[in-house]
């Protein structure tokens, strides 16, 4: 498996290696005893998520406070995506950067986004799933958001109109994030 580093701390692109012929393809997405030791810490996924999205549709920037944060470990199992993930660490050298990717079905490519990373995506082409493992339950009382399209955060998400769901449309502004990381 190819690793990564980012602009972001923590955040890393993990390429597996895929071993393909006339048949089709064969890779290990995951792998508990790798993935520690390529972050580094011991991590217990509780929870996988799943959705499909149209092209156009843009899901983020969403996170969720503690004691419920998120590790997450994500990627697209058909279509693609635009993935970002934004640092809302207080401490962290690159508090309020962002790091962009593709991910498609045919890079293979995947994120892993550490907690108080708050993370969107915006799908790319219709009928683009996205799949992400995370290590804490999802706890509607500790999600948070951050506007998607924040000028003071200038992420080029591809798309100039995309569509959101009502919640996405009115979260914060970066500058009345009050972040609990």
């Amino acid at each position: 498996m190819k690793i990564e580093k980012t602009n972001i701390e923590g955040v890393l692109v993990l390429t597996p290696r895929v071993f393909g012929d006339e048949r089709g393809y064969f890779f290990e997405s995951f792998n508990q005893a790798k993935f520690e030791k390529i972050i580094g810490n011991k991590v217990n996924f509780v929870q996988d998520n799943q959705s499909k999205s149209q092209k156009g549709v843009l899901r983020g920037l969403h996170f969720q406070n503690p004691p419920y944060e998120q590790g997450k470990l994500v990627r697209v199992i058909e279509g693609s995506v635009l993935d970002v993930a934004l640092d809302i660490r207080k401490g962290s050298k690159s508090y309020g950067k962002h790091f962009s990717i593709e991910l498609t079905s045919k890079n293979q490519k995947m994120v892993w986004l550490p907690p108080g990373i708050a993370h969107g995506f915006v799908a790319l082409e219709d009928e683009s799933i996205f799949f992400y493992k995370c290590t804490n339950y999802y706890n509607k009382e500790s999600e948070g958001s951050v506007l998607w399209n924040d000028k003071d955060l200038n992420i080029d998400w591809k798309v100039t109109q995309p569509l959101l769901s009502e919640k996405d449309k009115k979260s914060p502004l970066f500058s009345e994030l009050k972040s609990q990381f």
